[in-house]
């Protein structure tokens, strides 16, 4: 099943993505996905090795600290 995955923090999309469900593992691997997806975007946002360096240091799951997710059918 098709299933979008919308992550939402502080009125601002972390993560919109369409996935393949079947099971626990392709449940698990979306999310993983958008992990990932997420990281890397922080991590572009760095703009000098500094910045980089306080991107590693910051936690990801402060930004996900109160957001909003939701699974819908695609």
């Amino acid at each position: 099943m098709k299933v979008r995955l919308r992550i939402q923090g502080d009125s601002a999309v972390l993560y919109d993505g369409v996935h393949d469900v079947s099971d626990a593992d392709s449940f698990g691997g979306a999310f993983a996905d958008a992990w990932k997806h997420m990281l890397k975007r922080k991590f572009a946002k760095a703009s000098s090795v500094g910045a980089l360096f306080d991107a590693l240091d910051e936690r990801l799951l402060d930004d996900l600290y109160g957001a909003e997710i939701s699974l819908s059918s695609a």
